[in-house]
């Protein structure tokens, strides 16, 4: 589909490298950006009389200061660059805050997460999941070695059949018909009816060169490694600008307990990723 929102879930106390990030890809595409700064409310201390804390109620005060001046910074930054724009902030308890990031993504078409939000964990991973879970959208993550475009000229689509991968290449097709090569990626594929079919990667490519993608079928051994490290590699191999994928054909509780191909893409994004639930 073609992306005119863009929803930009950023650190109120760490977001001009994320903000002008996002600017640059709303020029780019001729795209609306939605700014939504976060600062996760100071918990309520422990103990006696402890929620009539003068230092904590200090903090609080001033908290929702930095909040408001960054809310204003942004403002004024994305005027000077003439683009179309809103800014919002909000000072949410973390329980709610998957929720509220959610909310905010049902009225994007993506929901970018930036480089600087990696140093505030426990935010980022609230964004991830409240715009994955919570807005039916897609979320783009930005690469730790190159820069984020919606307009990708090599993408490579981690296929491994499932209702996630299938939305993640629907979502993508607007993406992959403009671009000058998508490869389609599966590692240890196995060749059953009920899994990949005979020919592993043939029906989506079908799918997909039926609407004018130009398409590769690359079928990886893992030969002992990481599903994530065999898509980062052969996405750095084949210079891919973006990484289309579908997140958590798990639980979400059993991809924090026991790992995953989500988590870890995650945690570490080389190239730019499209996330789809």
């Amino acid at each position: 589909m073609t992306y005119k929102t863009v929803l930009l879930v950023a650190d109120a106390e760490n977001y001009d490298i994320d903000l002008r990030t996002a600017a640059d890809l709303c020029v780019a595409g001729n795209a609306h950006l939605s700014v939504f700064l976060v600062k996760l409310a100071a918990p309520v201390p422990l103990g006696d009389f402890a929620a009539m804390s003068v230092a904590w109620l200090d903090v609080r005060a001033g908290d929702t200061e930095k909040l408001g001046d960054a809310v204003m910074n942004s403002r004024a930054t994305l005027e000077a660059l003439g683009i179309s724009f809103d800014v919002h902030g909000s000072y949410p308890e973390e329980a709610w805050a998957e929720d509220e990031i959610g909310e905010r993504a049902r009225y994007a078409d993506v929901t970018l997460i930036g480089t600087s939000l990696k140093a505030s964990s426990r935010l980022r991973s609230h964004a991830i999941e409240g715009a994955l879970f919570g807005s039916a959208h897609p979320v783009l993550l930005s690469g730790n070695r190159q820069s984020v475009t919606l307009a990708p000229k090599k993408i490579l689509l981690a296929w491994n059949s499932t209702i996630e991968a299938t939305r993640a290449a629907r979502e993508a097709l607007e993406m992959m018909k403009t671009a000058d090569s998508v490869n389609v990626v599966l590692v240890d594929p196995k060749a059953v009816p009920a899994r990949n079919g005979e020919e592993p990667g043939a029906d989506v490519a079908t799918y997909l060169a039926r609407h004018g993608i130009k398409v590769t079928v690359d079928r990886l051994p893992s030969a002992g490694r990481q599903v994530n490290v065999v898509l980062l590699e052969h996405a750095l191999d084949t210079a891919a600008d973006l990484i289309v994928m579908g997140a958590y054909g798990h639980s979400r509780v059993r991809e924090r307990m026991f790992g995953g191909v989500t988590k870890a893409m995650i945690e570490s994004p080389a190239v730019p990723v499209l996330m789809v639930h």
